[in-house]
């Protein structure tokens, strides 16, 4: 019980010194300070009076929401004596293996340099940098020879129930009970009340327990917003386009692999072409972003380190390149594309994919025990396959068709580029709604489930991959309620 308490007044000491250092911080003060010109507002009952005046001006809610969003990615409580490197992996050696990784990635990173001839960054020459400016929104028209470059990596290099009881049969869900074979009056239209509801509140914790039945598609925006806490203030559209500005001053070698990966993935999706000019823009900007750095505090990943010329190996010549710490790899950029259905404002776009990829999509690429780590969600799949379809698993394991290598690149993307974007998006509610990446795992094995008589009767690795190529069709609600509820061992 007293170590309980411990825990808990350490994280509350941490959340309210991280948020001493927020704007909501100042605003409160600020709020604080204003409400003492109040007539309701007494000198003998000040500390009481000042709560009050928070509860009914709906401060209180949006201090709750803060406190909500830091506890969605606070690390799990540890010994007072632990060291850092505990909480971002407690286990030694899964540091080690992400510790290798980093150093493959990094040596081929430094290759690509030294083969071209090109630096890591560079100042653009002003001309170049009016070019860029001009052409900030139509990125996608340009061109350049990326013949000579390559992914740093790709998700293939990197491959060597009881918590879905909302998602059960008899509860309404968005993606099955809003069908047009369904009457609206029966779920839809009382669903869509209750989220309206919800957005009015503005709860964070509510509109998360809420969206675990599917979010309606009118309301997504806001509701996925409420839940990361995200609120577009006047402070983070100045902040993004001092990125922005970043961007069009300074080169760097990671531009080129965004560009290529855009070109090689989103510009040859059917669904997400069109938003080729926003995932430069909101990627550019995020290798810009050091407020990412933060997040390595949880993550087992540590950031790469990047030399001024001439002074290798000393600490205090060292940079974090790319400034965000984050190298992107083939396929990232279909993280943010999805979300360019629900944004089309860039600032907000950009605050909406960096929180959704420092609470979850961090995890998909980095080496560590967390249960929403790629690790664990491979596990997963492989224990629901062996469990739920033996014989499938035995027989594509037999055939060289190892099931892992199929369903790596899905969970790894988190579907994206794989699903229907209506479908991804009902799927990403629940990630969102349950705070996991989980389902992913889960929804891997149901995919498999779904084709498994096709399955059984392939001989070969390529003859299973042909059954599993095109996933555009699959309803993604029917398939995990039949897999979660209705599967007999």
């Amino acid at each position: 019980m007293l170590q309980e308490e411990s825990d808990l007044s350490l994280i509350i000491a941490q959340i309210v010194q991280k948020l001493k250092g927020s704007n909501l911080y100042s605003q409160l003060e600020r709020q604080a300070w204003a409400s003492l010109q109040r007539p309701e507002i007494k000198l003998e009952s000040l500390k009481e009076d000042i709560k009050e005046f928070f509860k009914i001006s709906g401060w209180e809610k949006k201090l709750q929401n803060a406190v909500y969003s830091e506890l969605s990615v606070f690390p799990l409580p540890s010994h007072p004596a632990a060291p850092p490197e505990h909480l971002k992996e407690p286990l030694v050696y899964m540091r080690k293996a992400q510790g290798s990784w980093e150093k493959r990635i990094l040596k081929s990173l430094n290759s690509m340099c030294t083969e071209l001839s090109i630096p890591l960054a560079r100042k653009r020459p002003v001309g170049e940098q009016k070019e860029l400016l001009n052409k900030w929104n139509e990125m996608g028209t340009d061109e350049p020879d990326l013949s000579l470059f390559r992914p740093v990596y790709a998700p293939k290099d990197f491959l060597e129930k009881e918590c879905f009881v909302e998602l059960g049969l008899n509860i309404g869900q968005l993606g099955i009970d809003d069908s047009t074979q369904v009457p609206p009056e029966l779920f839809e239209n009382e669903h869509v009340r209750i989220g309206q509801k919800v957005l009015a509140e503005q709860d964070s914790a509510a509109a998360q327990q809420y969206i675990r039945q599917g979010s309606p598609t009118a309301l997504r925006a806001e509701l996925w917003a409420l839940i990361l806490n995200i609120s577009s203030q006047p402070e983070d559209v100045l902040y993004y386009e001092q990125l922005k500005t970043n961007v069009i001053q300074h080169d760097l070698l990671v531009d080129s692999l965004i560009y290529k990966d855009v070109k090689l993935t989103a510009s040859n999706d059917d669904y997400y072409f069109v938003f080729e000019d926003y995932l430069y823009q909101v990627l550019l900007c995020f290798s810009r972003d050091t407020s990412v750095l933060s997040h390595f505090a949880y993550n087992s990943a540590s950031p790469p380190k990047s030399y001024i010329r001439g002074k290798l190996g000393l600490e205090e010549y060292a940079v974090f390149y790319p400034p965000n710490g984050v190298i992107p790899f083939h396929g990232f950029s279909m993280y943010v594309a999805p979300l360019c259905f629900l944004y089309h404002e860039p600032s907000k776009l950009y605050q909406i994919f960096r929180e959704m990829y420092v609470r979850f999509f961090f995890r998909l690429h980095s080496i560590s025990s967390h249960p929403s780590g790629i690790v664990s969600l491979c596990l997963l799949f492989e224990t629901l396959l062996q469990t739920y379809l033996p014989q499938l698993f035995y027989h594509l394991r037999e055939i060289g068709a190892q099931p892992l290598r199929i369903s790596f690149k899905w969970m790894v993307r988190a579907f994206s580029g794989y699903l229907a974007t209506d479908q991804l998006l009902l799927l990403w509610d629940r990630i969102l709604g349950y705070n996991s990446l989980e389902i992913l795992a889960v929804l891997a094995a149901a995919v498999f489930a779904f084709r498994a008589v096709n399955l059984m009767e392939v001989t070969s690795l390529a003859a299973a991959e042909a059954v599993l190529a095109d996933l555009s069709t699959l309803k993604v609600m029917p398939l995990l309620q039949i897999f979660l509820f209705a599967t007999v061992t």
